[in-house]
């Protein structure tokens, strides 16, 4: 008996929608799931790949006692800096982990539980955002971590048109790569060419 492959989506990863990241955060709060709220939410807030998100820092979020509101850390990719902000929901989540994270030696903002010292890994985490997105009912094949990473750019392209503002929060070099990063097409170009009255 021949049994069919399951079906694999390829390309680029689709980004959540409002209504996907709340029904996240709703799930992840009812199974008091601290440390994963608060990963879900410094990935969407930073917009950073996932490896960069597992090497958070405490330090990164926090100065002298207090949570930042803003912060910049070194892209391991490109070694280029890129600053993002930390809402206020997500204050409130990373403190929340903070007053319930084991305490250990490491600086490491999401400390490994099986390798004493380390971080968590990049392929936790990507497993991590497949449950994620499964609890919102959406097809896990079609997400993965760099939706979490192009969520807020996409919606604030959406609003604003502005690329300029998303090639600086996800600390990309050219605008054309944030052209092909975000999916921008002529129909795109050409809708905001019409909204134009000159």
């Amino acid at each position: 008996m021949i049994h069919p492959t399951p079906t694999r989506i390829s390309g680029a990863k689709l980004p959540l929608r409002a209504m996907h990241v709340w029904s996240i955060r709703v799930r992840l709060q009812l199974e008091r799931a601290v440390r994963d709220l608060a990963m879900f939410d410094i990935a969407i807030d930073s917009k950073l790949r996932g490896c960069d998100v597992v090497a958070l820092r405490i330090s990164d979020i926090m100065a002298a006692g207090a949570m930042r509101s803003r912060s910049i850390i070194t892209q391991q990719k490109t070694g280029r800096p890129v600053h993002f902000e930390i809402t206020e929901q997500t204050r409130r989540s990373l403190m929340a982990w903070l007053c319930k994270r084991p305490p250990d030696e490491t600086e490491w903002l999401f400390p490994s539980r099986m390798h004493p010292g380390a971080h968590l890994s990049t392929r936790q985490y990507i497993r991590l955002v497949k449950r994620w997105v499964a609890l919102a009912g959406l097809e896990p094949a079609a997400y993965g971590t760099h939706s979490l990473r192009r969520t807020k750019v996409s919606m604030l392209y959406r609003k604003t048109g502005n690329l300029r503002a998303c090639q600086l929060l996800l600390g990309h070099t050219k605008l054309e790569s944030t052209v092909r990063y975000l999916g921008v097409e002529l129909d795109d170009a050409l809708e905001l060419s019409e909204a134009l009255e000159i």
